[in-house]
């Protein structure tokens, strides 16, 4: 089997809340989505996907996935896509760094690979662990009440898993905080997540008036060495995100004892080869995970479902379904929540069937 052409999509994914805010002030309305379908001398064809969220958070944005994928798909035309380290030896080869331009075709190669040999992606991860995955829900910056209105609702869903999007102004985050936990229950689980938005002095600040609270704090600086100063003024169970990623960024967290627990994105690691790697070594070595992705829609919370459904259920702290979060839906097959859970797809590959239509015409092909 050899690889004929790659095709790139690009589309909008419009969010039901209408906006999401972030630390350092960060809003985006509408997702610029990137989808890649792979198609081969075969009947079989896979399908990945990833969404940025825009260059002011990490180094990736949409437009330089696009741009990336034009730089290095030639290299990859004619190779046998279910031979799927070699895909990744070659592009690392031909371009260095950019793991977020990767993860969509390294995606689209496991999907094929499913679908070529009748299998769902998770029983080629791994094996299914557990009937359901348990979710959270990110809960955008807003006034403290109104975030609490928010969890109040999600609850309602079903969720008993929050990751409050704080990081901003420390007073008004300590009330977020504060809010928020006041109307939990004592067995849901509630995630401060600065997304790096705090100076050291801003984080020590929130955790000396939040941490008697059952709460995480989940990447509260920019650099690994201010969140390990961080880590060390609290007894707080303690998240890395953003500092993590590659395998060497976790080795030496585990050596400094820097985390509790991790987020895994699959762009953010270059797709599902090398997070499954990565979740691999965290099993081996005891640290739970939230298995997502930076965002994405019903393609990428496939990939995610699958990842975390193959992942051991002790190891699994927490994931995540964006395609509920946005108003476009152009697949089906894709899990759906229910009851703040979601499942993986027993049918073959990603397990869905993308809508041409509604993708409509590539802006890039590659042959």
């Amino acid at each position: 089997m050899k690889i004929t052409s790659i095709k790139v999509y690009k589309i909008g994914l419009p969010l039901k809340e209408g906006s999401y805010k972030w630390s350092h002030n960060n809003e985006i309305k509408e997702f610029d989505n990137t989808i890649v379908k792979i198609e081969t001398d075969s009947e079989f064809f896979g399908y990945g996907e990833v969404c940025t969220l825009g260059s002011a958070y990490l180094p990736a944005y949409a437009r330089g996935v696009r741009t990336g994928i034009k730089e290095i798909g030639k290299s990859l035309i004619g190779r046998d896509p279910t031979n799927i380290q070699e895909i990744n030896n070659v592009m690392d080869k031909n371009l260095k760094g950019h793991p977020y331009v990767k993860s969509p075709i390294d995606m689209a190669c496991w999907d094929l690979l499913g679908n070529a040999h009748k299998m769902p992606v998770w029983k080629l991860l791994g094996g299914k662990f557990g009937e359901t995955i348990d979710l959270y829900r990110a809960i955008s910056q807003e006034d403290p009440l109104l975030m609490s209105k928010k969890v109040e609702q999600y609850k309602q869903e079903g969720y008993s898993k929050f990751q409050l999007k704080v990081g901003g102004n420390p007073a008004e985050d300590i009330q977020r905080i504060i809010q928020v936990r006041s109307i939990l229950d004592s067995a849901d689980i509630l995630v401060a997540d600065a997304n790096t938005g705090w100076l050291m002095h801003d984080a020590l600040k929130v955790i000396k008036e939040t941490e008697h609270l059952d709460i995480y704090y989940e990447q509260p600086c920019m650099t690994y060495k201010e969140c390990l100063v961080v880590r060390k003024k609290t007894k707080n169970p303690f998240i890395l995100d953003e500092s993590i990623d590659s395998i060497d960024t976790f080795l030496n967290a585990i050596k400094d004892g820097a985390m509790d627990a991790i987020n895994i994105k699959i762009s953010k690691l270059g797709g599902i080869t090398k997070s499954k790697l990565l979740r691999d070594l965290c099993v081996e070595m005891q640290i739970p995970m939230t298995i997502e992705d930076s965002w994405g829609g019903d393609i990428a919370t496939a990939a995610i479902s699958h990842l975390a459904h193959s992942t051991p259920e002790k190891y699994r702290f927490s994931s995540t379904d964006f395609n509920s979060y946005n108003s476009l839906t152009y697949t089906s097959g894709s899990p759906q929540k229910k009851n703040g859970q979601m499942q993986a797809s027993d049918n073959f590959g990603l397990g869905i069937k993308v809508n041409q239509e509604i993708i409509g015409s590539p802006v890039l092909e590659i042959n």
